[in-house]
């Protein structure tokens, strides 16, 4: 996939473990714009590693991202604690698998730790939009990055925990008093997540309106390109490495439902005539997966050459 160059213009400790980059062109001209959410692929040294972009999503003239140092001496977020302003980083084009929904009547935004940086993303887009939005952040104490900016952008609506107790207390009556049409998203790790997760469905709110972001390997791996046959209306598409079907699909004027784009929810389940799926969702059984005869198209992909479905 291709990559670019990006220097490193800025670099501010935001806390003991967090060091947030701002990168731009060498030639400072302006960088493709991004969906809310997305994150930024970069080559860090030895290693290939994703972070959220936080900073202004439309025609920016700089990403800016925020990287936790954790690992070992040769992992990507030491390598990025070492870059000085003028290194040079090679960046992959930025990603959305966790974006914002548009037809939501609100947002309630929740992240723990470093997963506060996708949750300030749609927290600008929120305000600049003008839709309702609320925010939980939790993190340790001395450790809460960007609250400055949480608070200009959310001065009534950020509520932020250092005691796990009362956030998780807080977060059943947040739950529990949303308007209808209220989605959620969450980052932080994995076990919190899942809490939150666990919490929602408890209140009884619909796994479609509950979105998450989780780096794994599939974010990373933009996947190989692959043809698709569209048996009804008699078309061959090609889904490049890092689209999805999804939006080849929609881009041919083929409207596929769909609600949370991140495999979970099940709506955008479509049937395969022929080839073999590559499964990335969270939603099909080991039998469904085993039997490929349908993918989700939001985010699976082909392990063979070629699909065949029914559209």
């Amino acid at each position: 996939m291709s990559t670019f160059a990006l220097e490193v213009t800025d670099v501010v400790d935001d806390s003991p473990e967090v060091r947030t980059l701002t990168l731009a062109r060498p030639d400072r001209g302006w960088l493709p714009s991004f969906t809310p959410g997305s994150h930024l692929i970069l080559e860090c040294g030895p290693s290939v590693n994703a972070y959220s972009l936080h900073g202004d999503s439309q025609m920016p003239d700089a990403y800016t991202i925020s990287v936790l140092r954790t690992g070992s001496a040769e992992g990507g977020s030491r390598w990025l604690h070492e870059r000085r302003p003028g290194d040079t980083v090679l960046a992959r084009p930025p990603r959305s698998l966790f974006p914002p929904m548009q037809k939501a009547s609100k947002h309630l935004l929740v992240a723990a730790g470093i997963g506060v940086t996708p949750i300030l993303s749609h927290l600008r887009a929120a305000v600049r939009w003008g839709h309702a939005v609320e925010v939980r952040y939790m993190h340790r104490p001395g450790h809460g990055v960007h609250l400055e900016e949480l608070r200009n952008l959310a001065p009534g609506s950020l509520r932020s925990f250092t005691d796990r107790v009362q956030f998780r207390a807080d977060l059943e009556l947040c739950l529990q008093r949303q308007p209808i049409g209220t989605h959620l998203y969450c980052c932080g790790p994995a076990t919190f997540m899942d809490a939150v997760r666990e919490v929602a469905a408890r209140r009884g709110w619909p796994l479609e309106r509950v979105h998450t972001e989780r780096f794994g390997a599939d974010v990373l791996d933009p996947g190989k390109s692959f043809d698709v046959a569209l048996s009804v209306s008699q078309k061959v598409i090609t889904v490049a490495p890092g689209r999805s079907l999804l939006e080849e699909l929609e881009d041919q004027g083929l409207a596929v439902p769909n609600l949370c784009r991140q495999g979970f929810c099940g709506e955008c389940r479509i049937d395969v005539t022929a080839g073999i799926p590559l499964h990335r969702d969270q939603y099909l059984e080991d039998e469904e997966r085993a039997a490929n005869d349908s993918l989700m198209c939001c985010v699976s992909r082909a392990a063979s050459d070629r699909l065949e479905v029914p559209l």
